[in-house]
């Protein structure tokens, strides 16, 4: 009788463990990385979003308490319907101190480098920031930390790029590399900071649209999702909310101002299934409230989102997320997998049947080995899940309204919201 170490049945364990792993689903919390402290509201009306690139010299992952890091706003920061620092703007950070937090789950790659992959990272956190304006001024800044993510703008296929095989040149800004249309982003990740004024000035109450005021349908606004979203957790008929975070206009004049709420529901979702089928969502918002209250109907569907650098979620031209096909590294790990299950399954089998048949020949224990191992490395790549969609919380995106918006707010209630402030003086 050959003999074998002992070290067969260990691996035989750890592998055996490892694909369960696969089908047991994570806990919800861990869509969005769950991070120990308290997440940072941005639903507050006083809270401002900013999202700024650091210099290319500053190395976020060796960043220690004390450190100063400086970058510029990659887009404008708005409170209502007042700019308040433009892009470009320079900005100061001081890492206040390191924290141990969970990283957020990925769909890029497969479950097996998941599991050998720390599930905790140092990540730094800060408290105070400042802004340099052009004209000299420096604000101050009391901020929370979102996330230190690297990311691409993924953005819907275009309906003339899925008709035409060589789309005009004028839509390049919408024609897919490949069958996605992408944005090219700096290696520096991006900082994503919930942040409120130590010193705000007063503003004048937005008056809101006084009688009807239609927005066309192809209107778009750039949001932020309010909670986590993803088509392995999420189902059709969920409800979320997102907060829009760039002025809309209409005829340069502001119809939707900054903090207004989008509510939206799942229409469509399917989870990551078997044989590699990746999984699929379809957003759709349906109401919207501005910050005075006024809430109205609307048809809006997703038309393009920031997502991580290695993502591979695509945006089809009615705004379906759906994950790409596996990849050359996705199926190389599983398939090495499958080859080390299968070695592991069949000396198994032949060093169980040994153990147990005195009368036992190494041909016929072979013979059932290779019939035993075939089995499990089957079983193992059919029982493989795709990618999935991913969207946590804070996740910016662009939304196109695919009807006209109707608003409607009386005048004499614009003009009594207008006075409230000088009356309670």
């Amino acid at each position: 009788m050959t003999l074998r170490t002992p070290g067969v049945l260990t691996s035989a364990l750890l592998f055996s463990c490892l694909a369960c792993a696969q089908s047991q689903p994570a806990a919800k919390s861990t869509v969005a990385g769950n991070p120990v402290r308290p997440e940072p509201s941005l639903a507050d009306d006083a809270s401002l979003y900013l999202k700024l690139q650091a210099d290319p010299a500053v190395r976020l992952s060796k960043a220690k308490p004390g450190d100063v890091i400086e970058g510029k706003l990659s887009r404008d920061v708005y409170r209502a319907d007042r700019e308040l620092f433009p892009a470009g703007s320079r900005v100061r950070l001081t890492v206040d101190h390191l924290e141990r937090q969970r990283r957020v789950p990925n769909d890029h790659w497969p479950w097996v480098v998941k599991v050998l992959t720390p599930r905790n990272h140092n990540s730094p956190t800060f408290s105070s920031a400042t802004v340099f304006l052009a004209d000299g001024r420096e604000v101050p800044l009391q901020v929370s930390l979102i996330a230190i993510r690297p990311e691409r703008e993924v953005r819907a296929q275009s309906r003339t790029a899925k008709n035409s095989e060589n789309p005009p040149a004028k839509n390049a800004a919408l024609v897919p590399e490949g069958r996605q249309a992408s944005r090219k982003t700096s290696a520096q990740p991006t900082v994503v900071l919930a942040a409120t004024e130590l010193s705000p000035e007063p503003a004048a109450a937005f008056t809101g649209p006084q009688g009807r005021v239609t927005l066309a349908a192809g209107t778009q606004a750039k949001i932020i999702l309010l909670g986590n979203v993803s088509a392995s957790k999420s189902h059709a008929g969920d409800s979320f909310q997102a907060r829009i975070v760039e002025p809309v206009r209409l005829d340069a004049r502001i119809v939707l101002p900054e903090g207004t709420l989008l509510q939206g529901t799942g229409v469509k979702s399917a989870a990551p299934r078997m044989l590699s089928r990746s999984g699929s969502l379809l957003l759709k918002f349906t109401g919207i409230t501005l910050p005075d209250g006024t809430a109205s109907p609307v048809v809006a569907s997703v038309g393009g989102a920031d997502l991580d650098r290695g993502s591979h979620t695509r945006i089809d031209a009615e705004g379906r997320m759906t994950g790409d096909r596996p990849g050359k590294a996705w199926m190389i790990l599983n398939i090495g997998v499958s080859a080390g299950i299968s070695k592991i399954a069949d000396d198994g089998t032949q060093l169980l049947i040994e153990a147990l048949v005195s009368t036992a020949t190494d041909v016929s224990t072979a013979g059932a080995g290779r019939i035993v191992s075939s089995c499990a490395s089957g079983l193992f790549l059919l029982t493989r899940h795709g990618r999935d969609v991913m969207l946590p919380k804070f996740t910016e995106m662009n939304v196109t309204f695919d009807r006209p918006v109707s608003l409607f707010q009386p005048q004499s209630a614009a003009v009594a919201r207008a006075t409230e402030p000088a009356s309670g003086q």
